[in-house]
């Protein structure tokens, strides 16, 4: 069993203090083929500390790219034969904890410098300061894209809440060598 440590009251103090944003829009989100786009999971990654359900999702199609590329490079070796899906999903939130740039993070304790590297421990603690302060997920920039990202807080949404609006195999091969191109 996971020791549970005591939550940071400065920050809970600082995020008590953000109202929070809903959004309506389309978010995108790669899944392993076969995988449901919908079904959240523990990540333990960037914005959650593993205790949670989450979808990590992206506002751009490139941004949504971006982070699973970079993520299956850090493997010793490129997945070959890994077939991934790219969804289009519409969302809609009412209590997202919005940082609206690199500014924002580093005003709850995340270092700019640092931000696309694989430390989590500041991020997760926010992640998990923010779902148990009622948000339904965080609005965040991308590490990878000049983007947002929406990390979705599953116990918080209903099905009507989340949408499949469309679905694309992603080649992997093929984007690399456009990719490389631009």
């Amino acid at each position: 069993m996971t020791e549970r440590v005591a939550r940071d009251h400065e920050l809970l103090d600082l995020l008590d203090s953000h109202q929070g944003v809903s959004f309506e829009g389309e978010v995108f989100r790669i899944v392993r083929e076969g995988t449901d786009p919908l079904q959240g999971y523990p990540a333990k990654a960037r914005w959650d500390p593993g205790t949670f359900d989450v979808l990590y999702t992206s506002l751009e199609r490139e941004g949504a790219l971006e982070e699973i590329h970079f993520h299956l490079a850090q493997q010793p070796v490129f997945p070959s034969r890994l077939r991934s899906s790219l969804h289009g999903i519409g969302v809609r939130t009412q209590r997202t904890l919005k940082l609206a740039d690199l500014e924002a993070v580093r005003g709850l304790g995340v270092s700019a410098e640092t931000y696309a590297s694989l430390t989590y421990e500041r991020t997760q603690d926010i992640g998990d300061a923010a779902a148990f302060l009622g948000f339904d997920g965080i609005l965040a920039p991308s590490a990878r894209w000049r983007c947002h990202n929406l990390i979705v807080f599953c116990e918080r949404f209903t099905p009507a809440d989340l949408t499949v609006l469309d679905t694309e195999h992603v080649d992997w091969d093929t984007w690399r060598r456009a990719r490389a191109r631009k």
